[in-house]
């Protein structure tokens, strides 16, 4: 009897170890490839893009398209397959404004992918390189991380971190402890990655509205690779390491503030269904050390599991949820974006009340610098391309750290917010882009002084 209570111990403890540690490597292992850092998911992601190569972008367009077809469908017909699945009516039986951000989606998918109609949608700058740029990215790492999620989801990795770490993450970023590894695979992978996991633990009831929305708001940067990109581009690549250390401390600066105050601070704390937030929950039962409670809630969380046909089709809901749910958002509101900051002067113009504020923090090139101050809101990679005129070596590493930690861009991170389930509207977004970048901003040129 002991021996076999002993020996289901043993096979419990590997099921959950087993899978963990694989989904660790493969979501936040960093790893020299290519000349560059980055982890395993972007490895498969780069190949499968490789491979598939300029097919990519119809592929996309066909998705999206087909789905604002069943969108319209699920809206004003009676479709049995979708009726008959709770799946795919949440997938398909969206609301009015999502109805027509996805037929939006699907009109600038046709028109960048033909080049038909108006050059402001279509054009590289906008329509361009949503539809041939970051889509196909997207593509493939959706594969790849959807159908591999449940490694991290499903075994019990989040139960064991959340005994762990709940003494760390609750007083000072107000998050439950298994949010770390939501925190670690964005900063440590990629922010898209920890969106993902994100909003699957909000639909599964771990996380509140506002936890979900801290964390999707706060830990969703960039990739190590993308950094480098950045401040190549401003020809700062030299100085990675004190760039990227300066990225890391004004983002937790933001990360402990901005729950704190409005919007995050007012977003309700309740779960998907209603239900209050309970941190009683959390609580290590009289007996257990974090560290033995955790391995109890991973064992039991893993014994859950049923098997391999269970995690196929997990990961394929999580693929289409992906490939269905987000990527028309992406289309429809990046493509928006980078047409204002593109063709009209609006970002250039809400820079200038930032004029004096940089003249106060006594930053080099000021009227210069303030063109590069809200265009990140499109996309983050424009402020960098616009430092490139600037002369001073320490406003243009300003302007590359400002612009990794102000985090939310339509063109890609606020795109994805939005297509999620993670309960976040464009103004709070837009609110929460400006404090951060008020927070962060200062941080970055006490820094920025010290180094150059």
């Amino acid at each position: 009897m002991i021996a076999s209570i002993r020996k289901y111990l043993q096979s419990s403890i590997l099921l959950f170890l087993v899978p963990s540690l694989i989904g660790v490597v493969l979501f936040m292992t960093p790893i020299p490839y290519g000349g560059e850092i980055t982890i395993p998911i972007a490895i498969l992601a780069g190949g499968l893009k490789t491979f598939l190569g300029d097919s990519i972008p119809y592929i996309m367009t066909f998705i999206i398209v087909l789905t604002s077809i069943f969108t319209i469908a699920a809206k004003t017909m009676d479709i049995a397959f979708i009726k008959k699945s709770a799946f795919f009516t949440s997938l398909f039986d969206v609301n009015i404004a999502w109805t027509l951000a996805r037929i939006l989606g699907a009109v600038f998918a046709v028109m960048t992918l033909a080049k038909i109609g108006p050059e402001w949608i279509w054009s590289e700058d906008t329509g361009g390189t949503v539809l041939f740029s970051l889509l196909p990215t997207l593509f493939a790492v959706f594969l790849f991380a959807g159908l591999l999620l449940p490694l991290l989801l499903n075994f019990g990795l989040l139960e064991m971190f959340g005994a762990l770490f709940t003494k760390i993450m609750r007083p000072i970023f107000k998050l439950p402890g298994r949010s770390s590894v939501n925190c670690a695979a964005s900063w440590l992978g990629d922010g898209t990655i920890g969106i993902l996991l994100t909003s699957k633990q909000y639909e599964e009831g771990f996380y509140t509205k506002r936890e979900a929305a801290i964390i999707g708001t706060s830990f969703s940067v960039v990739s190590i690779t993308f950094s480098l990109v950045i401040i190549s581009q401003v020809n700062l690549g030299h100085m990675f390491i004190p760039y990227y250390l300066t990225v890391l401390i004004a983002g937790l600066v933001a990360a402990i503030i901005m729950p704190r105050i409005p919007p995050l601070s007012r977003m309700e704390d309740t779960h998907i269904d209603g239900t209050p937030a309970n941190e009683d929950s959390e609580m290590i039962p009289e007996g257990y050390t974090p560290f033995t409670w955790g391995t109890k809630l991973a064992v039991e969380r893993a014994a859950q599991n049923k098997g391999m046909k269970e995690f196929l089709v997990d990961g394929g809901r999580n693929v289409l949820d992906l490939w269905m749910g987000v990527a028309p958002i992406v289309m429809a509101m990046g493509t928006l974006a980078l047409i204002v900051a593109t063709y009209t002067p609006v970002f250039q113009w809400l820079g200038m009340p930032f004029i004096p504020l940089l003249e106060l923090l006594q930053l080099p090139e000021a009227a210069e610098a303030s063109q590069t101050i809200l265009i990140g809101f499109a996309d983050m990679f424009l402020p960098s391309v616009l430092a490139t005129g600037i002369e001073s070596e320490l406003t243009r590493f300003v302007i590359a750290a400002l612009s990794v930690t102000q985090l939310i861009y339509m063109s890609e991170v606020g795109g994805l917010l939005l297509g999620s389930k993670i309960p976040v509207k464009m103004k709070d977004l837009m609110i929460i882009f400006l404090l951060r970048t008020i927070i962060t901003l200062p941080v970055i040129v006490l820094i920025a002084n010290l180094i150059f």
